[in-house]
């Protein structure tokens, strides 16, 4: 039983990670010791587990995927997702630009220590990093943190989200942003148990989860270099949505009791010299220090 209390502490931290874009569930994974157990784990979940669940023999199907295991840290997931939630609604409707100059030192930190884990810096690499820094800032620019609640964009997010959950230095929060749906899914439906909203995510999830643990293993042993090169200039080119001083331009849709206001951009602007500003800017550079922290206890893991 105290193990998996732990494994449920575990989960809870990468559950935190995944509210917070920016911190990478699967860094935190990394860092508790579970992360090769858990990717094993979802990779578990195939035709031959299946095949068990289906012949009636639960006790060899627990054993196959760890389903304890498995349970315990998603439990631990789910329950801090929804308490960071709560916290974040309100955060979020009361301190905005704190909250997204903390979010900001997270990112500018994450492309630091991802970009380190490069070995070849080759011109090529470069060229895949300028590449995924141009891709972002097109988008941050085209259309930022444009909501879309089509059921099948949803469940194109949580395939998108959850894969990069168990990427280590990605935060499927940070590409919920970059598709528009941060505040729709993480915030409004979270806090508010809006199946109709996360019913689909859930579906893209458990998809993208199982695919993409797979994949994972694949494509870091063929193109480690090459896949790190347009994480960290997709991360770098996407700074721009997460700029604290922006005011958000909002359009309403529909009439009468189906009318709703979406923020369909922003307009961005430079910071008044003054306590707010200084305040704002302590909590960019503890946010930096806090992936810091991180990634130097991983290092030493």
């Amino acid at each position: 039983m105290k193990q998996y209390l732990y494994l449920i502490l575990k989960g809870m931290g990468m559950g935190a990670a995944n509210v917070i874009p920016g911190v990478s569930g699967g860094t935190v994974a990394l860092i508790t010791g579970i992360f090769e157990k858990l990717i094993d784990s979802i990779k578990s979940l195939n035709l031959t587990a299946a095949k068990l669940l289906f012949a009636g023999k639960f006790k060899e199907f627990a054993e196959y995927i760890n389903l304890y295991f498995l349970i315990a840290v998603f439990t631990g997931i789910g329950i801090s997702i929804i308490s960071f939630a709560k916290l974040l609604e309100y955060l979020f409707a009361n301190y905005p630009i704190y909250v997204w100059s903390y979010f900001f030192g997270l990112i500018l930190a994450s492309v630091y220590f991802v970009s380190l884990s490069i070995e070849k810096r080759s011109v090529v690499n470069i060229l895949i990093f300028l590449t995924g820094t141009a891709i972002a800032v097109f988008i941050s620019f085209m259309t930022p943190a444009s909501q879309n609640d089509n059921v099948f964009y949803l469940i194109l997010c949580g395939i998108i989200a959850a894969s990069s959950m168990i990427l280590p230095g990605l935060s499927g929060s940070f590409v919920l942003i970059l598709l528009g749906n941060y505040q729709l899914v993480m915030i409004d439906s979270v806090s508010h148990l809006n199946l109709k909203i996360l019913l689909p995510v859930a579906i893209g999830a458990g998809v993208g989860l199982i695919g993409f643990s797979s994949f994972l293993s694949w494509i870091f042993k063929k193109y480690k270099d090459e896949t790190i090169s347009i994480l960290a200039g997709f991360i770098l080119g996407s700074l721009t949505i997460l700029w604290p001083w922006k005011e958000p331009v909002k359009q309403t849709f529909g009439t009468g009791e189906h009318m709703k206001e979406k923020i369909v951009s922003y307009i961005w602007h430079f910071p008044e010299i003054n306590s707010s500003f200084f305040i704002a800017l302590a909590l960019m550079i503890l946010g930096y220090i806090s992936i810091w922290l991180m990634e130097k206890y991983a290092s030493e893991k």
